[in-house]
């Protein structure tokens, strides 16, 4: 060996040695971080997870270091908070200093910190108070919202009848229901599903969230220095980004054109007002950059987290057709077939209930949930956790709790009724999150799936394909969200109707 290989070794060795001291380090400086794995250098504990199911891998480690634990993802170091205690005391105990919102590296990169669900600070605080009480103006938690998703619902209907009973993929269907809801809050329009841009639309979204889910967009998260100068899926991602973001600003200029200040008809309405009032303000949050990110992420949220909702519980059902069963009965009792479903109808279907608090258990549509950061240095438990840290709070170790829901793994509606039969509220249900970052559309979404999986219920018997046995119900990705295998099943009218 040469002089100038020894020295190029010993170049090598010095950096990785100066990396691995400087892991140590942080892992010993300023705060007292929870016990974890080792990280290597510049890498950290990436060889740990599974990019596949990166949820699980972060469960399987809870075993060995505890309820809550610090990795390092590279050089950055993370604590995850794993089962409901450790949760409820950060999530709700702690929720001022836990309301940040942690690093997601690809969409920190096309949201650059704007909009409603990735900002932080004030910027934070005064689109998520504007976005409630604009809400709550357009009828959320109102009568007139909840005709609007029965509308809907009829409207769902009459698509599903015109497949004649025969198989159909139900994704946009399904899709465009819950999608048609939000753009009446967002927009004031519903759209025909036949839309051709509309359909365009749902295209994008879905593609989007299931390239958000894929094991690339996973390593991106983890080393985005190095992977957004590799070719990947992140590049197609920003593609579909920026034209979901053109068709929203398309339709902010055209109510720019139409504004009526004394009269706002939708939450674009809104935003422009209150653009219109802080113009002078210099450092105003409300921007037309702020806008479009809003409505991009208040529409993605309403639409997707449903639409997933709706067609997981749909193949669950055909899964299960005891339990499918069950509910006609329950629907034929309470409802009958000469009137809609009404949101006052859940409290005397017990069963139902139960069967939709169940799908969003079982289903755990976001296991690592949305990640979130302490927005000061904090006394945690016997640790110190430095300003800015990331946080995972592990959903999937609260929904899938094996004292509070035995047999977890199983898909079981007993999991939310008490010995007669009646409806148990349960601490541990939390597919919405918990505390200061809670979905704002919480209430909206738990009403549309049970007005959505009623009103389809009552007017349609579920025909799967195969033997409800063979039917596999595990998600094809665990990444962002659990996204169910495609399928298809026949929606035969009911002879009541």
């Amino acid at each position: 060996m040469d002089s100038s290989m020894v020295t190029a070794f010993g170049l090598v060795c010095c950096t990785l040695c100066l990396l691995l001291i400087s892991a140590l380090r942080k892992r010993c400086g300023k705060g007292k971080l929870p016990p974890g794995p080792g990280p290597l250098p510049i890498i950290g504990n990436i060889l740990q997870l599974d990019t596949k199911n990166i949820p699980k891998s972060l469960c399987m480690l809870a075993k060995v270091y505890g309820p809550v634990f610090t990795l390092y993802l590279g050089s950055k170091s993370v604590v995850v908070l794993h089962g409901y205690k450790a949760m409820k005391e950060a999530l709700i105990d702690h929720g001022e200093e836990f309301a940040g919102r942690g690093s997601f590296p690809i969409i920190d990169a096309i949201n650059k910190g704007l909009g409603l669900a990735f900002s932080n600070g004030e910027r934070w605080k005064q689109i998520r108070r504007f976005s409630l009480m604009t809400l709550k103006n357009l009828g959320m938690g109102k009568r007139s919202i909840e005709e609007r998703v029965q509308e809907e619902a009829k409207c769902l209907v009459e698509a599903l009848k015109k497949t004649n009973g025969m198989p159909c993929d139900p994704t946009f269907i399904l899709g465009c229901a819950p999608c048609n809801v939000i753009c009446s809050i967002i927009f004031q329009k519903r759209f025909e599903y036949h839309d051709q841009k509309f359909l365009h639309l749902m295209k994008l979204l879905d593609e989007k969230v299931k390239i958000l889910s894929s094991p690339w967009i996973q390593i991106y998260n983890l080393l985005p220095l190095l992977a957004q100068y590799l070719p990947g899926s992140h590049h197609k991602l920003f593609k579909i980004s920026q034209m979901m973001h053109n068709f929203f600003l398309e339709k902010v200029k055209e109510h720019q054109d139409a504004l009526d200040p004394n009269n706002p008809q939708d939450l674009i309405d809104s935003f422009l007002i209150k653009m219109e009032q802080e113009k002078e303000k210099p450092q105003s949050e409300f921007t037309m950059e702020n806008l479009v990110c809003t409505v991009s992420d208040i529409f993605g949220a309403g639409t997707q987290t449903t639409s997933t909702t709706l067609r997981y519980g749909l193949l669950l059902l055909l899964k299960h057709p005891e339990i499918t069963g069950k509910i006609h009965e329950e629907i034929d009792r309470v409802i009958g077939h000469n009137r809609s479903p009404c949101l006052k109808d859940r409290n005397s279907m017990p069963y139902t209930d139960a069967v939709i608090h169940e799908m969003q258990r079982y289903i755990d549509l976001v296991p690592a949930n949305l990640t979130h950061s302490v927005i000061q240095d904090v006394k945690f438990r016997q640790y110190i956790i430095p300003k800015g840290t990331t946080i995972i709070p592990l959903l999937t170790s609260v929904l899938y709790d094996n004292e509070e829901f035995p047999n977890p793994d199983q898909f079981d509606p007993g999991h939310f009724l008490d010995e007669s039969g009646n409806f148990k509220k349960s601490d541990y249900f939390m597919p919405f999150s918990a505390g200061k970052r809670i979905c704002i559309g919480e209430g909206l979404a738990r009403m549309e799936l049970f007005l959505f999986f009623t009103t389809i219920l009552q007017n349609f018997t579920l025909k799967s394909l195969i033997d409800p046995k063979d039917i596999d119900t595990t998600p094809i990705a665990s990444g962002f969200g659990n996204i169910p295998p495609s399928f298809k099943l026949c929606f035969l009218p009911s002879q009541n109707v």
